[in-house]
């Protein structure tokens, strides 16, 4: 007997189309297909938490879709297939491959298993804050250590802040900065450091780089067992709302992570949504294109207005207004244009996603008016 669900598969692919639903502005003529971002609450122009505006693939949503039958079942299985694919992708052994809700849990689980009380974390000033307030949980002493003035990781200093450090922390590129720190530097460090302390490298934004001076770093995980390498979903593949992540990591150190970790922590419609994401390459490409296009035309406008920005290697990008930025970022919001928070490190510099190009505009349009 067939088992009956209150919720079809019809309805269930009407909320999904009601949840990506597209703004007539936005639209973005791809070959046949049109890919757009999806509305915003109310008229808000959400600028503020580095997402990806064009929304997931539509191939993703079509699995999520055909996924729901799934949901009655544990993701064990499709958890496999998809860490596989990972595997395959990255060209590692699938048992370096550990799963997350989002990349965020690779990190809490990073600082749970590395740090402590006497083994505190290490990270760079500013960069995401997330993980040192995990290591806080695990009463593990945080080192900050301020970026070099060209806004690298200042990886001598980090090394020697090291001594006693159970995890150092490396966002790259970073964020909020949008920079990179070079293999080269990394790949340095790395031979350097005792094996004693891991080394959390945050890939998140790695699909936006252009620069050729960056490389991942997960090529280099055979070569050190204290090397964890994070990536998410949420950023290129525009999944952020379903939570998915993983990280490349020795087996030893999946062994610490995990057991910290719940049992099926990522979701099934999560799992086949990334699935169907790995496979649709075009789609990656378009993103990447699109967000370096209109990064590229903000940043002919601000050089006409005169502002000076950290060049970015990401979906969003810092720019220097020579003030305050709080009264800055009220004014905009009073304009129905939300972006990036103050960031204490940096308190003249204004941290603003990379939407669409009307989403830009809009963007640009309030900055003139605030800054008149």
């Amino acid at each position: 007997m067939t088992a009956t669900h209150p919720l079809s598969r019809r309805t269930f692919s009407k909320l999904i189309g009601l949840g990506a639903t597209y703004s007539v502005l936005d639209r973005i003529p791809f070959n046949t297909r049109t890919y757009a971002a999806p509305a915003a609450a109310g008229n808000l122009v959400r600028l503020s938490s580095n997402e990806n505006p064009y929304g997931p693939s539509p191939n993703a949503v079509k699995a999520m879709t055909e996924g729901f039958d799934l949901v009655w079942r544990y993701p064990d299985e499709h958890a496999d297939k998809l860490s596989e694919e990972l595997a395959k992708t990255n060209n590692v052994p699938s048992d370096q491959i550990l799963l997350g809700d989002g990349s965020g849990e690779i990190l809490k689980l990073s600082a749970a298993a590395f740090t402590g009380r006497d083994r505190k974390l290490v990270m760079a000033n500013p960069t995401f804050e997330a993980i040192s307030r995990y290591a806080n949980v695990a009463n593990a002493q945080v080192v900050k250590i301020d970026l070099t003035k060209d806004y690298r990781h200042d990886l001598e200093k980090m090394l020697s802040a090291a001594n006693g450090a159970g995890l150092i922390y490396i966002c790259n590129p970073n964020n909020p900065t949008a920079s990179i720190t070079p293999r080269s530097e990394l790949t340095e460090f790395l031979s350097k450091l005792p094996t004693t302390t891991n080394v959390l490298v945050d890939e998140a934004y790695h699909h936006y780089v252009e620069t050729k001076d960056y490389e991942s770093v997960i090529p280099l995980v055979n070569e050190h067992p204290n090397l964890i390498v994070a990536r998410t979903f949420s950023k290129i593949y525009g999944m952020a709302g379903l939570r998915c992540g993983y990280c490349v990591t020795q087996g030893s150190n999946i062994r610490a992570m995990r057991a910290h970790q719940s049992f099926d922590s990522v979701n099934i419609l999560a799992i086949v949504a990334a699935r169907a994401s790995l496979k649709d390459t075009e789609y990656v490409d378009r993103g990447r294109k699109l967000n370096s296009e209109v990064r590229k035309s903000v940043c002919a406008e601000l050089d006409t207005m005169g502002y000076r920005y950290i060049p970015s290697q990401a979906n969003f990008m810092m720019i220097d207004l020579r003030r305050e930025v709080r009264p800055v970022i009220s004014g905009l919001f009073t304009r129905g244009v939300e972006v990036g928070r103050v960031f204490p490190a940096l308190p003249t510099f204004l941290r603003v996603t990379i939407g669409t190009s009307p989403q830009m505009q809009a963007f640009m349009t309030a900055f003139r008016e605030v800054m008149a």
